[in-house]
Formats: C-alpha cells, structure tokens, sequence
C-alpha cells in the first residue's frame, strides 16, 4: 500500500481534486522517495495540455502523462514548511522541532492545506480545518502588538502555524485576511465571500539589532525597487515589529476570490531540494521557454538582478523568486518579494544564484546579454523546428535600453536614499555599490 495524497486546484471558485502523488519509495526518505503522479481523468480530458493555471506546474501540462521522478515532485516541495513554520508545526504533530527529512510526509499532510498559489494538499486541509475554533478578527493595532488575545488565539491554532505553514521562510509569518467589517482574520478561518484584502505578516525575531534593520528596510526597499522599474506589486507597511505585506497570488472582487498559481523558479527549472540552485543562464532558459513574453521578463530578472548587488540583497535562494501562472494563459515573473539589505544577516549570506563563468559579484552585463540572447536563438530553434523563422524572442539592444534606464534611479538612491527611507549608515555601506552598478550601466554599449 503506497503512501498517496489528493493535490487540489482552486479555479472557478471552487477547490477541485485534480492529481495524486504516490511514494514509491520508503517515507523515510522525506523529499528525496521516488513518486509516481498523475492527474484526474476528468481533469485531464476537461483541460488536455493546459499549462496555465488549471497545471500543477508550467512543466507538467495538465493530461494522462504520469510524472514520474526520483524524487518528490518540485512543485510538491514549494508546498512543504520551512523554517520557522516548519519548527511550529512539527511541533504541533507530536515530532521533534529538529526532525529531518523523515518527517518531510506527516509534514506535507498536515502543512500545506493553505499555501501560497492556488493548490494544497486535500488531507492537510482537511487536517486544518479540525484545528480551528471560533471566527475571530484583529485590528491591525492587535496583530501588531501581538497583544494577550491575538497570541492566545494563535496558540490555538498552534502558535503561528495556522497561518503560517504555507509560507517558508525563517521569520515568523501569519496569513491573514481583511474582511468586510475592517478586521484580519486567519486566512484559512474566512470564507472566501468576506475577503477584501490578503496579507503576510511578518514579524521581528528577538532582540538582534541587524535583523531589525533588516525588517525596517523592507518597505522601503519595496519603494526603491519601484523607483528603479523593478515589477512592485503594493506597498508594504512596518507597524511597530510586524511588517504587513499584501499579497499578489490573490485578488478579491465582489466576494469572490481568484488564486492564482504560483511556482519558484525551483519548480520552473526541476531542481528539488533546498541547498541546490540554478544558475541565472538556467533560470532565464526556463524563462525564455515558458513566460508569455520572454523579452520582458528576462529584462525583468536581469534588472532584479542589478538591484540585488546594488542593495546588497544577497539572499537569492530558487524560492525568493517565482512565476505566476493565470487561468487566460498568461505566464510571467510575479513581483518582487523578499528584497531587503540581507548582508545585514547575522550568519553571514553569501549570493547563491550567479552567472556561469561570469559572476563574482560583478558581472560583467555586455557578456551576460549575449549569453540570454544565445539561449533565446537555441530555443527559438527548438520551438520553430522546420517553421516559418519569426522574429528573436530576445532583441539585445532592447535589453541594453531597459538596463541603461536603471542608472539614473541608481544615483539618486545613492544621492537621496535617507529621504526614501534608507538610515544613514545603511546607505553609506551601500553607495559604492549603488554608484558601481550605476556606472556599469552607463557604459553598457
């Protein structure tokens, strides 16, 4: 008898069961058993090679082709709590908060009834659904104090796992939902019908001066971001140590809410695991391959990629960036998240994604051009076989235009950042860095 659980999709306003996933190989072995997947029949002939949003993922189009891998599926991984979440609720399932990979399944079937995107784990709701106890909504002033009731509440619920098992990440994390009377109320405890506004909330861990700093720069980073060009989905708002971050994997209109999918560029590139990465040539292939309009979104990843090294955001694991899937057919990056002053980290954190052959914290952006053009023409060939030649997916001197437009924001951030909300010493760590990437872009032929 193999361990199997139900994957279910949300579209049209309702959740349907639409795939399984089997271990084939022993529980044990956490993320890295053998699995076999497919999907439903109906849902397979209802929406035969789809790869939008009603797809587990961009590369596994919906239909009666099995995925089988030696691992689990990526996608499945993107589901399975990390972090703080995944201490609190390992916890809460009676295993110890150290557990390792061998817990990886009763995690899976009791954290990812409500995670990001628009699919979950059916037993891990269903799981969800017996935890929860009466209704109860916030201000926004509770939830930022985290006052005696709101963290009664959430003890409830299992400290912060209730709303936070779908979110990875090493910072303590609700989801919470505005509803029609102006209160937040566990995301996965409103009924779709009262939702007005979703959030994350993050809140500050313990004492250290450098992770402050870090949660304090957050929203203005988001500012900065938007300032440079970057794709910024909303504001974010620092109230006292909570960070409120709207969210973008969903939108709420006349009582109804639409979920829209969501991979990291993990799943898009078949990496499983959390320590291997891709390298950015990796990433931009699967981009150029699967977006809807590649010239925009590998200009959008290599911009990010600017402002990462100008802002010495360090932190760019295959899970701080991810595509957005929606049911018209459209596939593109999502915006930004997670973009702060991650040298600030106290453990030290060093770039993980880099250029092949090309990266030592400079790349050098004339060769880097010319290697995604490079891949654009490969897999042009590829899509094209024996068709009509359209014109390239990547055109050169387009992605110059748009990197060269981010050189005078660079400089005004070096100039103005205290006004946008960058504290001094802050800034003065990171000007030359500013002014570095500001003056590669200016003689970028």
């Amino acid at each position: 008898m193999f361990n199997t659980c139900t994957l279910q999709l949300h579209a049209a306003g309702a959740w349907h069961d639409v795939a399984s996933v089997s271990l084939l190989g022993p529980e044990v072995e956490g993320w890295k058993a053998t699995t076999y997947a497919g999907y439903d029949v109906d849902w397979a002939f209802a929406h035969a090679g789809a790869t939008d949003a009603h797809a587990m993922c961009a590369g596994w189009p919906v239909g009666l082709e099995p995925l089988q891998s030696p691992h689990w599926p990526v996608f499945v991984i993107d589901m399975l709590p990390q972090g703080y979440g995944r201490q609190e609720l390992l916890r809460r399932i009676g295993q110890a908060p150290t557990a390792g990979i061998a817990a990886d399944w009763k995690l899976l079937l009791a954290g990812a009834g409500n995670p990001i995107g628009n699919l979950r784990v059916k037993e891990a709701a269903d799981w969800l659904a017996t935890q929860s106890s009466t209704l109860r909504g916030f201000t926004d002033d509770e939830v930022a104090e985290r006052g005696d009731e709101f963290a009664e509440y959430l003890a409830t619920h299992g400290l912060f796992v209730a709303g936070s098992s779908g979110v990875q990440g090493e910072w303590p994390k609700v989801l919470l939902t505005r509803a029609e009377d102006g209160l937040l109320y566990l995301d996965h405890t409103l009924p779709d019908a009262r939702a007005v506004e979703h959030f994350i909330v993050k809140f500050g861990r313990g004492q250290d001066t450098q992770l402050a700093s870090i949660l304090r720069h957050e929203a203005p980073y988001m500012d900065i971001a938007q300032h440079l060009g970057l794709r910024v989905h909303a504001p974010l708002a620092l109230r006292r140590r909570a960070l409120f971050i709207p969210r973008f994997d969903r939108v709420a209109q006349s009582g109804v809410v639409t979920r829209l999918a969501q991979e990291s560029i993990a799943t898009l590139t078949g990496l499983p695991g959390f320590e291997a990465v891709p390298s950015h040539d990796q990433v931009c292939e699967a981009l150029i391959r699967r977006c809807t309009d590649p010239q925009a979104e590998v200009l959008e990843y290599i911009k990010r990629d600017v402002a990462n090294l100008a802002l010495l955001n360090k932190d760019n694991h295959a899970r701080n960036t991810a595509v957005r899937r929606d049911f018209a057919g459209r596939t593109a990056l999502t915006p930004l998240y997670d973009f702060a002053p991650m040298y600030l980290h106290p453990d030290g954190i060093a770039r993980r994604i880099r250029w092949e052959g090309n990266d030592d914290g400079q790349p050098d952006w004339s060769r880097v051009l010319e290697r995604v053009c490079e891949l654009a023409a490969q897999a042009q060939r590829t899509i094209e076989g024996r068709r009509k030649k359209g014109p390239p997916l990547l055109e050169r001197e387009a992605l110059v235009a748009g990197l060269k437009a981010m050189e005078p924001g660079l400089r005004q951030v070096a100039e103005q950042g205290e006004a946008m909300g960058v504290e001094f010493g802050v800034l003065n760590h990171l000007r030359p860095h500013i002014l570095a990437r500001a003056e590669e872009l200016a003689t970028l032929a």
